[in-house]
């Protein structure tokens, strides 16, 4: 299963730690005002079919959708916590802030994070440092 965020006017991967780990972001912008984003941590977990499962996610998205119902905004940053493909727990990472503040806190806190999150999702999975 890939697991990918809905389109954004420009989305972005880079690898991180190694080749299973990988960050995503989508980003909208109006006249270099945020107005939808999404960071997103992701681990390859079925390499023969691109089976990326998402690790953790932060959003923004002041109208709302199924995908990301969080606006900093009003609700404050938030990192979801995914395990198995759902997510299984949501926290508060900040207040209400401007979302291109979000979105720069958002970074901030994965890069803070990351080792910390790709652990436990490798454990979680079953998953040790060569491989399953």
């Amino acid at each position: 299963m890939v697991d990918r965020p809905r389109s954004y006017d420009r989305t972005y991967t880079a690898p991180v730690g190694g080749h299973a780990v990988r960050r995503r972001l989508g980003i909208d912008l109006d006249r270099g005002t945020v107005t939808r984003f999404v960071v997103q941590l992701e681990y390859l977990v079925d390499p023969i079919h691109e089976g990326w499962q998402t690790v953790v996610r932060y959003d923004h998205d002041s109208e709302g959708s199924d995908v990301a119902t969080h606006d900093v905004t009003t609700d404050g940053l938030h990192v979801d916590v995914y395990r198995d493909g759902e997510k299984v727990e949501s926290r508060v990472v900040s207040g209400p802030l401007p979302a291109n503040d979000a979105l720069e806190r958002a970074e901030e806190h994965l890069t803070t994070h990351m080792k910390q999150f790709i652990r436990r999702f490798e454990r979680w999975h079953g998953i040790n440092e060569t491989g399953r």
